[in-house]
């Protein structure tokens, strides 16, 4: 990787880092804005110098993007099961069947893997307990939950959007 790669790496993440600081802080006064500037830098450099900066990975702001389509996908799943549990807990005839299940994850990376089973955990109803290797244990309220995991949508959706972040 050329110099010019690692440098546009570290300006990247710097740049990543300030935004998301400025967004999760909502602080716009000089003297905030400074402090979390000088945050920033002083978190690239630490960063840089214990090696936790990889360069051979894809860039993170470009690997991110090809899950943006999966986000909003995602959105609307969490709905769904929103409505289905509200459902389930307001009407006593819609049955509550508490399962444990062992899901597979067809993901790579151990990124890809734990957006995954953080998805499940987000998605009502489903909470992910253990990520084993290729295998997640996840607890579902009900065998309807079950079901949606094992049809591998969200498995699929995942492993498609890790397969290339350039394109």
């Amino acid at each position: 990787m050329s110099k010019y790669d690692i440098f546009f790496h570290k300006i990247s993440l710097i740049i990543s880092l300030a935004v998301l600081w400025i967004m999760l802080s909502g602080h716009y006064t000089p003297l905030l804005l400074s402090l979390g500037l000088l945050s920033v830098l002083i978190v690239a450099f630490i960063s840089s110098r214990m090696n936790l900066i990889i360069f051979d990975q894809p860039i993170l702001q470009l690997y991110f993007i090809k899950f943006i389509p999966y986000g909003f996908w995602l959105i609307i799943q969490i709905l769904r099961s929103n409505i289905d549990v509200c459902r389930r807990i307001l009407n006593p005839k819609l049955p509550i069947n508490p399962q444990l299940v062992k899901v597979k994850s067809t993901q790579t990376s151990n990124l890809a893997k734990v957006i995954y089973a953080n998805s499940i955990t987000l998605t009502p109803g489903t909470i992910s307990i253990d990520l084993d290797g290729s295998e997640i244990e996840v607890h579902s309220l009900s065998e309807k939950g079950v079901d949606e995991l094992k049809t591998g949508t969200m498995d699929k959706k995942i492993t498609d959007a890790e397969a290339n972040p350039y394109v």
